[in-house]
């Protein structure tokens, strides 16, 4: 496996554990369980819109990064990765 692969798979993991946490990090828009759950936990009302604004734009630049790892990882390992 060369550099190059490896500066994949690194890219690919950080922006895999980091579009998890900016997901959780949402605050929920429904009145089920999970926001019961979370309204305990902190007041939504803290929230800024412009705060939700710039953690929706990096949510979809991370996704677009961890896509693109995706798409490259198929083009560099079209078989898979054998014998590791």
């Amino acid at each position: 496996m060369g550099p190059l692969q490896i500066v994949l798979f690194a890219v690919w993991a950080l922006s895999t554990l980091l579009l998890i946490a900016l997901v959780l990090m949402h605050s929920g828009k429904g009145t089920g369980v999970s926001d019961m759950i979370a309204s305990s936990l902190y007041n939504s009302s803290t929230a800024t819109g412009v705060m939700e604004k710039n953690l929706d734009k990096l949510t979809v630049i991370v996704a677009c990064v961890f896509a693109a790892c995706v798409v490259l990882a198929m083009f560099f390992f079209p078989q898979g990765i054998v014998g590791l």
